[in-house]
C-alpha cells in the first residue's frame, strides 16, 4: 500500500481559504498513492480555539467539499484531517454544545465513506471539553485494495490504549492517526505511536502538524510505525510529504510469527 502522510506546516498570517487551496493541490499532487492522509484541524488551527465558532461547518460545507474534490482529482483514499463539525441539521451531543472534532476519509470517486467524531477531548476542562461534544463510536475503515482495516482515531486519543484494543477486536490492522501535537510533547507522540503499534501489532499511520499557531509550536514528526514497531518513515518540523510503501500482509505474518495477542486474559 503505498502512503503518503502530508504534514502540513501553518501560521496564523495563511488564510484558511487559502490553505485549503494549497493543501488540496498538495493532495492532488499524491496522484499514484492508495491512501493520502492530513494532520487534524488543519484548517481550523488545531489550538485557535476561539475562531472554532467562526470556522465550524458540516460534514458538506467547505473544506469538506474541496478534499472530496481533491481526493477525485487524484484518484486516492483520503484522510483528509479533522474539520471542527457543526452539523447542517442543529444536531447536538449530551453536553449541547453542537461542535465536534470530526475526521473525514473519502474515497478515490470523491465520495465520503467514513467519519470520526473525536472521543477523548484535550484540555483539562477547557479548550475541546467546553467547546466540543465527545464522539462516542468506534470507526474502522477498509484500506484500498483490500489491504486490511483501519481504525481512526484523533491526537489525545492516542494517549488511551483500551480505544486502540477496542479497534483491534473489531478487525484493525492498522491504525490512522491525525494531529497537532505541540513541540512541548513531541516525545510523548513518536513514543505512543510506537506503543500503539507494538502492544497491537497494527501498522500505525500518524500525521501531525507543523508551524506555530495562536502561539503554539507544533511537534511535527510526523511518522509510519509497522507492526514490530520499527519507524518505516519519521518526519522533521517543516512542512513535508513523508511517502511510504507499507507492506500490509507483514502485519499478518508479524502476528502468526509472534503470536502475543493470543495471550491476552483481560
Amino acid at each position: 500500500m503505498r502512503v503518503a502522510v502530508i504534514q502540513v506546516a501553518y501560521g496564523d498570517d495563511e488564510p484558511v481559504e487559502a490553505r485549503v487551496e494549497r493543501v488540496a493541490d498538495l493532495v492532488r499532487a499524491q496522484r499514484g498513492h492508495d491512501l493520502v492522509v492530513l494532520p487534524e484541524l488543519w484548517s481550523a488551527g488545531g489550538f485557535a480555539y476561539r475562531d472554532w465558532d467562526a470556522r465550524a461547518q458540516p460534514v458538506d460545507g467547505p473544506v469538506g467539499t474541496a478534499m472530496a474534490e481533491a481526493a477525485r482529482d487524484a484518484g486516492v483514499m483520503l484522510h483528509a484531517g479533522s474539520i471542527v463539525e457543526r452539523p447542517a441539521d442543529g444536531e447536538t451531543g449530551p453536553e449541547g454544545r453542537g461542535l465536534w472534532n470530526t475526521s473525514l476519509v473519502y474515497g478515490p470517486d470523491g465520495s465520503l465513506v467514513a467519519t470520526y467524531r473525536k472521543i477523548h477531548r484535550f484540555g483539562f476542562g477547557s479548550g475541546e471539553p467546553r467547546l466540543m461534544d465527545a464522539g462516542e463510536d468506534i470507526v474502522l475503515v477498509d484500506l484500498p485494495g483490500g489491504a486490511g482495516r483501519a481504525g481512526l482515531s484523533t491526537c489525545y486519543d492516542l494517549r488511551f490504549p483500551e480505544l486502540y484494543r477496542r479497534q483491534l477486536d473489531a478487525g484493525a490492522t492498522a491504525f490512522i492517526v491525525p494531529a497537532a501535537w505541540p513541540a512541548a510533547r513531541v516525545r510523548h507522540w513518536t513514543l505512543l505511536a510506537h506503543a500503539r503499534a507494538v502492544e497491537d501489532q497494527c501498522v500505525v499511520i500518524a500525521c501531525n502538524t507543523a508551524g506555530t499557531h495562536a502561539g503554539t509550536p507544533m511537534g511535527g514528526h510526523s511518522q509510519v510505525i509497522d507492526a514490530k514497531g520499527e519507524a518505516l518513515a519519521m518526519a522533521g518540523t517543516s512542512e513535508q510529504v513523508l511517502r511510504v510503501e507499507v507492506d500490509m500482509e507483514a502485519v499478518t505474518a508479524w502476528r502468526d510469527q509472534f503470536p502475543v495477542l493470543q495471550d491476552r486474559r483481560l
